[in-house]
């Protein structure tokens, strides 16, 4: 356990160190700061994104899902490469074109100034508050599952406990992205997915070796081995795959703490292949979390885990060697801090840019937003600490449940009305400002009322109807009053023709895993 311990602090150390080493001089411009002065090439677009994505709720959360529900549970990785190819040819070209800094600056000179603050503010709340203290919350909650012997020298409870790793977890992340901006983050970031891909690959072979190879995953495992569940599963039926890729327009499409590489793409080919590269990782992130969780399913069949969230927990503990189970470990620190750090800098971003230089200070020079936005880091951190309280009070209050989909749920009351602001101003051409600002926030009303009226409806499916609805509130005046004047001209941007040619056979390949594991 010691060496163990070990091996993460020297990681800690190391991933300091890089942070640290890539921090931006004192008079750095918003450019500089926060878009890494738009140089960034494909391949760290690439790793910094998916790093990004993947959480430490991922490899627990999710593998936690996997154990119970199979393989059904990869739609929420697999489907995301239907949101990257939207965003790589629809959406970022236009942000290119724009030069922009935030999302927030597109839905202004779209829909105007109130739908664009409004989502800006949202945003804020949302990734400083629930993904921020979420993400904080599983980093604690594995480091106590594996050194818990360690804390017992202090007599306090394990909640208390957790407060405490929660603390640390999160300073140590927002001290480099103080220091350093989007450059910091990307440099640890391609550290960090190194070490994120080379523990899944670890907990992937060593899982399926204790279920006795691959075949028995097909022998043992086969009724979760498939994607599509009956539609009247309670928490993944086969047609809330509709309301998935409806979301997943907003996560790869008008999201700033994943985009936020994107806009600072030298270029629109790097910006349109990084995204692409990106989602090809998605089958390998699918493979290094999911099937783990599937593959303890079947070690464990005859003595079923009474909390599924300990899966990886359970795997690192019992079926790892001193050594090995540190360097697995770091890939869980790695999935965390890469998520930690994005959602620090992003939050800076939308809250300097957004807000205190469009509204509090107008006058502000560079220097002076670029230092509103390292302050605001440190507010991230103490309202992402207060939240990650409030989820140990959660998980420990009802210990059995999968945290990840609670999690889901709680999120789309405000991201079903981003796919609905992002869509108005996309594919429609000069809507009603006011009737967009309703209908966003109409679409959280109809979310809290679905669930009420229909509480067994299941929240996919609710999600579809709720951003389906919430959109033709816009759509239909807009084409009464305008016509239908779809937006199809260069609504579609290939930068050449072999990012076409991968585009497509992305897409096909996305086709081809639903049909082969229908």
């Amino acid at each position: 356990m010691i060496l163990d311990l070990s091996i993460i602090l020297l990681y800690l150390v190391i991933i300091m160190v890089i942070g640290v080493r890539g921090r931006v001089k004192k008079d750095a411009g918003v450019d500089e700061y926060f878009l890494s002065s738009r140089a960034l090439k494909w391949p760290y677009i690439a790793v910094s994104t998916i790093a990004t994505n993947i959480q430490a709720n991922h490899f627990i959360a999710m593998a936690g899902s996997a154990y119970i529900f199979g393989l059904a549970q990869a739609n929420l990785e697999i489907n995301a490469i239907f949101g990257i190819l939207v965003a790589a040819f629809i959406f970022v070209p236009l942000y290119l074109r724009m030069r922009l800094i935030t999302i927030t600056q597109f839905f202004e000179a779209k829909l105007g100034p109130k739908v664009a603050l409004s989502y800006s503010i949202l945003m804020i709340i949302l990734y400083s508050c629930l993904y921020l203290g979420t993400a904080l919350f599983w980093a604690a909650y594995a480091i106590h599952g594996v050194f818990g012997e360690l804390f017992n020298i202090l007599d306090i409870d394990v909640t208390s406990r957790l407060y405490i790793l929660i603390v640390l977890t999160g300073a140590f992340s927002a001290i480099y992205t103080y220091l350093g901006g989007l450059r910091a983050v990307v440099r640890t970031d391609v550290v960090q997915f190194c070490l994120l891909v080379i523990g899944g690959i670890i907990i992937l072979t060593v899982s399926i070796k204790h279920l006795g190879g691959w075949s028995n995953l097909w022998d043992t495992t086969g009724h979760l081995m498939h994607l599509h569940l009956p539609r009247d599963h309670e928490t993944l039926p086969w047609v809330g795959i509709f309301g998935m890729l409806l979301l997943n327009l907003n996560y790869w499409g008008a999201n700033q703490v994943i985009l936020q590489r994107a806009l600072a793409a030298k270029d629109l080919r790097n910006a349109q292949i990084g995204l692409l590269v990106g989602g090809a990782l998605k089958y390998l992130m699918a493979l290094i979390i999911i099937v783990p969780g599937i593959a303890l399913a079947g070690i464990l069949r005859d003595n079923p885990l009474k909390d599924p969230d300990l899966t990886f927990i359970t795997l690192v503990n019992n079926f790892l060697p001193t050594g090995i189970r540190g360097l697995v470990l770091t890939a869980l620190f790695a999935s965390l801090m890469s998520t930690l750090d994005s959602i620090y800098n992003s939050v800076s971003t939308l809250w300097s840019i957004d807000i205190y230089k469009r509204y509090l200070s107008p006058n502000a020079s560079e220097i002076e937003v670029v230092r509103s936005g390292k302050h605001s880091i440190i507010a991230a951190l103490i309202t992402g600490t207060l939240f990650g309280f409030i989820v140990v009070y959660i998980k420990f209050g009802n210990p059995t449940f999968p945290l990840t989909h609670w999690f889901n749920e709680m999120s789309y009351y405000v991201k079903n009305s981003f796919v609905v602001i992002v869509s108005a101003a996309v594919f429609l051409i000069n809507p009603s400002r006011r009737l967009v600002l309703f209908a966003m926030f109409f679409s959280v009303l109809m979310t809290y009322l679905f669930k009420s009226i229909f509480p067994e409806l299941n929240y996919f499916i609710r999600t579809a109807w709720v951003i389906v609805i919430s959109f033709m509130t816009i759509a239909i005046p807009t084409v009464m009053r305008s016509g239908w004047n779809f937006p199809s001209k260069g609504l579609l941007v290939v930068s050449d023709h072999s990012v076409a040619k991968f585009g497509v056979l992305l897409a096909m390949s996305l086709i081809a895993a639903h049909v082969v594991f229908h």
